[in-house]
């Protein structure tokens, strides 16, 4: 009589606990993957404030390789131009010169202007700080006529009380420009070898690493630095543009230190969304106290112009290529910028977002495919330019 053998025993089903939420179909998966991208962000946030801290502890040596970049991606097709005539040597000896002279010949026409006319635009200021006053005493304001001579004794008792403190805050500031001085010096020293042999500088780099790696490593890297060299020649134009709209109201508005404001509002507008509208602040003040409420008002006027001409024009035709960020990203990257590293983190912090959402779309993309891929070397990499 044959034997039966007893199969696998199912297992019983189980009710549910009284009280327990049942668990929707799919919520495991779901959790899974949540956790997945949970643990994946905390790594990323965990690297990237070591990264920031490592930065801040060499801000110098960060400052002056951001310095060397910068002048590197302005100054580049200037040298590769003259490069093709004279030996590359030369041609970088020619472009740092003019990288260099450039912006001294504009402090020097500063420097010059304001000495040729202090004393004419001391007369104008107190002039003007006089109809400011009579102004304010009259309607609607009617402030007492010794309002302002107790403001000038207030400052005055200020300036005695604290005058220890005021000197310690300028010595630093001494110490502080030493710093920049030295960190402007080892930029241009980087950016001598960065414009000479930089392309064989990046290529070896990334022979250092596995085939893989290096791979990624060369898609990421030259997609960080077309967007940084677009981002930066665009924001030279865009500040470029801004100046010369503002010196030439200014002339015509007849304000005085027109070459001064006009060199603020170029370095101010390397500062997004906040830089240009603080710059022609500026200018109404001197406007307010040389020319009176008038002019004031028209170069406040200026600041919408401006903003409407840099946000529907400049920005679209020069930089819509380089960066395609949200104008909200923009805000809150030059505000978180300017709450972690004061004014130079605002000026860096657009770019820097700008490098990081351009190497993550690049390598998001599939590799190309080795057969179609340009240019020597690994399969994938881009021919190197001169």
């Amino acid at each position: 009589m044959p034997v039966r053998r007893p199969g696998p025993r199912r297992p019983r089903p189980t009710a549910p606990r009284s009280g327990a939420a049942p668990t929707a179909p799919g919520a495991g998966p779901v959790l899974r993957g949540l956790s997945d991208y949970a643990w994946r962000l905390v790594a990323v946030a965990v690297a990237a404030y070591l990264v920031l801290t490592v930065l801040g502890k060499f801000h110098l040596i960060t400052l002056a390789a951001f310095l060397a970049l910068v002048i590197t991606s302005v100054v580049r097709p200037l040298v590769d131009l003259v490069g093709r005539v004279v030996p590359r040597s030369l041609a970088v000896l020619i472009g740092l010169a003019v990288a260099i002279l450039v912006p001294a010949g504009l402090l020097a026409l500063i420097g010059e202007t304001v000495a040729n006319d202090l004393d004419r635009l001391s007369r104008e200021f107190q002039g003007g700080l006089d109809r400011l006053e009579k102004l304010l005493e009259g309607a609607p304001f009617h402030l007492e006529p010794t309002t302002f001579d107790d403001l000038r004794s207030k400052v005055a008792d200020f300036v005695s009380a604290h005058r220890s403190t005021l000197i310690s805050t300028a010595l630093s500031g001494s110490r502080r420009l030493l710093e920049v001085g030295t960190g402007a010096a080892l930029g241009l020293f980087m950016s001598v070898f960065f414009l000479h042999s930089g392309e064989r500088m990046w290529r070896w780099t990334a022979a250092q690493l596995p085939t893989a790696a290096g791979d990624h490593l060369d898609r990421g890297g030259r997609a960080a630095w077309r967007t940084f060299a677009g981002y930066t020649r665009g924001i030279f134009v865009v500040a470029a543009t801004n100046a010369v709209m503002v010196g030439i109201a200014l002339y015509f508005l007849g304000v005085p230190l027109a070459v001064p404001l006009t060199v603020l509002e170029f370095f101010a507008s390397f500062v997004p969304l906040v830089g240009s509208p603080i710059a022609m602040l500026a200018a109404s003040v001197v406007a307010l106290a040389s020319r009176g409420p008038v002019i004031a008002v028209v170069v406040l006027l200026l600041i919408v112009v401006i903003g409407q001409i840099e946000g529907h024009l400049l920005h679209p035709l020069v930089m819509s290529r380089a960066v395609s960020l949200h104008p909200v990203v923009v805000a809150v990257s030059v505000l978180a910028g300017s709450i972690a590293a004061g004014v130079i983190g605002a000026v860096v912090a657009v770019p820097a977002v700008s490098v990081i959402w351009a190497v993550y779309a690049e390598l998001r993309r599939p590799r190309p495919d080795p057969l179609t891929a340009p240019g020597p070397g690994r399969p994938g990499r881009s021919r190197p330019a001169r």
